[in-house]
């Protein structure tokens, strides 16, 4: 891929915004850029943790594997957002496997590349910071559910944190495109397929939401969060 098109990427990565042109220019010459299909692996667990990956196309999955070697989606990863990021931490190998969902393009840097990197440019060292308490602040709060929430709840915020997330408000409704499979949303929620699809029909029968294979449309909100 040539370079303009690298650094033009990095340029529209939220992460990166306010950095001159001139810093823009030295991340790009130590960044590859990657193009993935659909269900190939980028990397997994227990392998070296020794790169940061930034998404721009695509969408990825990130998962766990239990000791009975059942998949769990611990998160998604959508355009303009980070994984990997545990790494600058550190941490000497991965946890968890990391999939591309669907063709996504990738950007990824070296953590001691981009640990220098951050060396020298501290406003940005201070977003990444952020960033990485953010995600562990969300992981926690994942785990509080998992243990606390019962099967509908625990369906009822996943839907509703994602349409608030990646959804798009268009007067008091919410439309999440693309919409994700009844498997993967049972993989986030440790819920079984048929668990899921049984509360998703129930929530549209009471016009509370409506989806189909591509598409979610949350019509009321509030009655979602009653839920929960």
């Amino acid at each position: 891929m040539a370079d303009k098109s690298k650094l033009w990427y990095l340029e529209n990565f939220n992460l990166f915004e306010g950095l001159p042109m001139a810093k823009m220019q030295e991340l790009s010459s130590i960044t590859t850029m990657t193009e993935t299909s659909k269900n190939e692996p980028i990397y997994f667990a227990q392998e070296a943790s020794d790169s940061i990956f930034f998404l721009k196309k695509g969408r990825v999955k990130l998962t766990r594997n239990s000791p009975d070697g059942k998949e769990m989606i611990i998160a998604l990863v959508n355009p303009g957002e980070v994984f990997g990021e545990l790494s600058i931490l550190d941490i000497s190998d991965r946890s968890d496997f990391a999939t591309a969902l669907e063709e996504s393009l990738i950007c990824a840097i070296s953590k001691d590349d981009f640990k220098k990197f951050l060396e020298n440019n501290p406003e940005l060292n201070l977003k990444v910071s952020k960033l990485i308490g953010f995600k562990l602040r969300r992981f926690s709060e994942r785990i509080e559910e998992l243990v606390f929430k019962d099967a509908q709840q625990r369906v009822v915020s996943f839907i509703a944190n994602h349409a608030k997330d990646y959804g798009k408000k268009i007067g008091d409704e919410y439309f999440v495109k693309p919409f994700l499979t009844h498997q993967d949303i049972a993989k986030l929620t440790a819920c079984s397929r048929q668990t899921v699809n049984s509360i998703l029909t129930e929530l549209r029968e009471k016009k509370i939401i409506n989806f189909d294979r591509r598409k979610l449309i949350i019509s009321d909100m509030e009655a979602l969060k009653v839920l929960l």
